[in-house]
């Protein structure tokens, strides 16, 4: 049910324009059309990029993980695909202290289950200590599988960051993709469901309509306080750990010997 709009009511400040029901379907039927060519322009860069080469590299490298050091082909699991996010590391940084943009990804990233029915494996990397990493994989509660790739070169070290893709062929190991920028981006559902509000991400890049909330910086909303204010001062941390055992504000949880 809907409400005819009262003509003397004032507009609500910093908010879209009430209009009847027939003005917003209009409106929204010229939107769908640019969606859909949205839509279909994604299509065809996905079928480019399953037209792109592919490199082979040594699959035999190892990587260390909860059992040691294992070649990155156990990576695969047994399946064909593999898609692995480079998870940027700060050496001996507290919990706190890692990087909040690769935190939530890991946090959006934590089940492979539909990835695994389709035959693609999942797992993420660092450039970190694997005792490091590994008391920052406990404590965030992540059950994807962890890897140490400290000192490796690209394609499985190398920047940290994105989102890979491999392929096997028996004990042969290929790169295939690799994104750059805002392209790790389907790996966070957040953003696509903020982008369907009216006020956005609440980004200062964002073109937003006048009288709109003021964006902020770019993922100001990844590390907050305690009550949930989104700041980067001395008692914040990337979001999603508010929500972990003895998550309290102490400024130093899980610091490391730089010495390890």
């Amino acid at each position: 049910m809907t409400t005819t709009p009262d003509p003397t009511a004032a507009e609500p400040p910093g908010r879209p324009p009430v209009v009847d029901l027939a003005t917003w379907q209009a409106q929204r039927d010229e939107l769908l059309t640019r969606e859909k060519a949205h839509t279909r322009e994604g299509d065809a860069i996905a079928a480019a990029r399953r037209r792109l080469p592919m490199v082979e590299f040594d699959g035999s490298v190892e990587v260390v993980g909860p059992q040691g050091p294992v070649p990155f082909l156990d990576l695969f699991q047994g399946r064909d695909e593999l898609i692995v996010y480079k998870h940027m590391w700060h050496d001996g940084a507290p919990h706190q202290g890692q990087c909040e943009g690769c935190t939530t990804v890991a946090w959006n990233l934590r089940d492979a289950l539909y990835l695994n029915a389709r035959g693609v494996s999942f797992a993420i990397v660092t450039s970190g200590r694997w005792p490091e990493v590994a008391s920052f994989v406990d404590f965030m509660g992540y059950t994807q599988p962890w890897y140490s790739v400290r000192g490796l070169d690209a394609p499985v070290g190398g920047t940290m960051g994105d989102l890979t893709s491999f392929l096997r062929d028996g004990d042969r190991t290929f790169l295939t993709y690799s994104t750059t920028g805002r392209g790790i981006e389907p790996a966070n559902g957040t953003f696509g469901l903020l982008d369907m509000t009216p006020y956005g991400r609440a980004e200062a890049w964002e073109d937003n309509p006048a009288g709109r909330p003021e964006g902020d910086h770019p993922c100001w909303y990844w590390r907050s306080d305690a009550t949930g204010h989104a700041t980067w001062g001395p008692t914040s941390r990337p979001v999603p750990q508010w929500t972990r055992p003895d998550a309290a504000p102490a400024q130093t949880l899980g610091r490391q010997d730089d010495s390890h």
